[in-house]
């Protein structure tokens, strides 16, 4: 992997955990400090500030908080799965590589097959 990719990977993968621990954390103090009655309601429509309007304004949280960490997470999990089938993907074994009694083995096996086939026919 060339400099520039692990660079823009680290930029990110950094861009995207500030992120969501933002949305997270304005997520959990809004729903911490949710009015309770009408009248605390009215308090919060008349607040200036980020949190009173989300309190008040349902569809602007759900559209600027909730929906981008719902695409966030499924991008995580896309990722993460891609990540754990390259990772894990498993490699053409070449006989060279292997040790001498595997080889042994392989050939072994290949020459049964091949006395096999020859019975057969």
């Amino acid at each position: 992997m060339s400099n520039k990719k692990k660079i823009l990977l680290g930029v990110a993968f950094t861009l995207d955990a500030a992120l969501t621990i933002a949305l997270f954390v304005i997520s959990i103090i809004m729903l911490v400090t949710m009015p309770k009655t009408q009248t605390d309601f009215i308090i919060a429509q008349q607040t200036p500030g980020l949190i009173p309007y989300l309190q008040t304004h349902s569809t602007i949280y759900l559209v600027s908080c909730v929906l981008p960490l719902v695409i966030l997470l499924a991008v995580n999990v896309y990722a993460c799965i891609r990540f754990i089938k390259k990772v894990y993907a498993k490699k053409k074994v070449e006989l060279n590589d292997l040790s001498d009694d595997e080889n042994f083995e392989r050939s072994s096996k290949e020459r049964l097959k091949k006395l096999y086939k020859k019975q057969l026919f």
